[in-house]
């Protein structure tokens, strides 16, 4: 457990054009034998706009996950999250990334990211990509 104390204390984020997925830290899941739901709401996710450079897009990112063996630490998620903050990408392109990295990390028995993007043109944008163990992605 001071192994991963200090994992997690020696955590820095540093600003730059990539999502930082090395950020990301599994700890053990201490119910690794019961299926149970985590939900994780991040109402303040940003992400540059690659069509209008600077322009900041805001999100609010949810991330629902049936653990396994490992769950996900909270200050490292943060972390991993508020390193979008000067990533120029799409929508779709942050929420299938999210997905991907956090079933690296944490390799769940499912897991459904839901990303519900600020009104920008008059219209909001909902992208949801999901993961279930042993299962393809769609599209993928």
């Amino acid at each position: 457990m001071d192994k991963l104390l200090r994992r997690i204390q020696a955590l820095n984020l540093e600003y730059s054009g990539s999502p930082q997925p090395k950020l990301l830290i599994a700890m053990p899941n201490p119910y690794a034998g019961r299926d149970y739901d985590i939900e994780v709401v991040a109402p303040e996710f940003t992400a540059l706009c690659p069509l209008n450079p600077g322009q900041p897009d805001f999100a609010t990112v949810k991330i629902k996950y049936v653990p396994d063996k490992l769950i996900i630490e909270f200050k490292s998620l943060k972390l991993y999250l508020t390193s979008y903050r000067t990533v120029m990408t799409f929508y779709e392109e942050s929420t299938n990334r999210i997905l991907d990295d956090l079933v690296r990390a944490v390799k769940p028995v499912s897991m459904e990211i839901v990303s519900e993007w600020n009104i920008r043109g008059g219209m909001s944008t909902r992208i949801t990509a999901a993961y279930n163990k042993g299962k393809r992605a769609k599209g993928g």
